[in-house]
């Protein structure tokens, strides 16, 4: 599979099973309508094990502008590759944005609260402050990348050197655990968009639904989870290779 269209579909899962969560607990009349945050970050987790599952083999499953940023920067992953990598998870954002929609779409239908329905494609702040959720948005994300740049595969020594060896999909795990992580402990203020794919992109799928009843896409806040998972994973970028070169 070309790698690309392998960021395209890993995308499209994360966001079909991420937003899936959050769409099963604020829609009405959903089995898990009402069960709150534990739940959401739970599935995020998950669904971020699953995409990455899907495709990690293949694409490396960046699955996030802010962490193709980070690793570019980083040096750990070709430039040229990275724009097209980040136009791919911007459409797989929009793509499982839509696929939501067509799955709960009579659970939409049957929703009177406009606010919940944009909350199933995108974040907005608990309490709006937008440069503490700007703030909120560059941490949590640097968090996320910078785990991702110091995590390392076991490894043992032979007669003829070092072998490192690979988790295969299991390597899975340890990314969902930092969304998880992330999702719990700071994700209170802006909902841990974390990825501008996870949050830009369902924007604009919302923008362009026929969804009866629903509000304005909040455009006012959009930037936000755009700029600060960007800043976020440069700077987690910065401050690795700052402690690679002191070593």
């Amino acid at each position: 599979m070309n790698v690309f269209l392998a960021e395209f579909i890993g995308t499209a899962i994360l966001i079909l099973l991420g937003n899936g969560v959050v769409a099963n607990v604020k829609l009405q009349k959903t089995y898990g309508h009402g069960e709150g945050l534990i739940v959401i970050t739970t599935g995020w987790a998950l669904a971020v094990f699953t995409a990455v599952a899907c495709v990690g083999d293949i694409s490396g499953a960046h699955l996030n502008p802010a962490v193709t940023v980070g690793v570019t920067l980083a040096g750990k992953f070709a430039g040229p590759k990275a724009m097209m990598y980040i136009a791919a998870q911007m459409a797989g954002g929009v793509f499982g944005a839509i696929l939501v929609w067509v799955f709960y779409m009579d659970h939409y239908k049957a929703t009177d609260d406009a606010d919940a329905m944009l909350g199933t494609f995108c974040n907005s702040p608990a309490i709006r402050n937008l440069p503490l959720n700007l703030t909120s948005e560059i941490i949590a994300t640097f968090i996320l990348v910078y785990a991702v740049l110091m995590m390392t595969n076991p490894k043992f020594e032979t007669t003829s050197g070092e072998v490192v060896v690979g988790l295969g999909s299991i390597g899975a795990v340890n990314v969902a655990l930092i969304v998880f992580v992330i999702g719990l402990c700071l994700g209170g203020t802006t909902g841990y968009a974390i990825n501008p794919a996870r949050d830009f992109s369902p924007r604009v799928a919302h923008a362009i639904l026929p969804i009866v009843g629903k509000r304005d896409s909040d455009w006012s806040y959009s930037m936000i989870p755009v700029v600060g998972p960007i800043l976020g994973g440069a700077l987690a970028a910065l401050i690795f290779l700052a402690g690679q070169q002191s070593i």
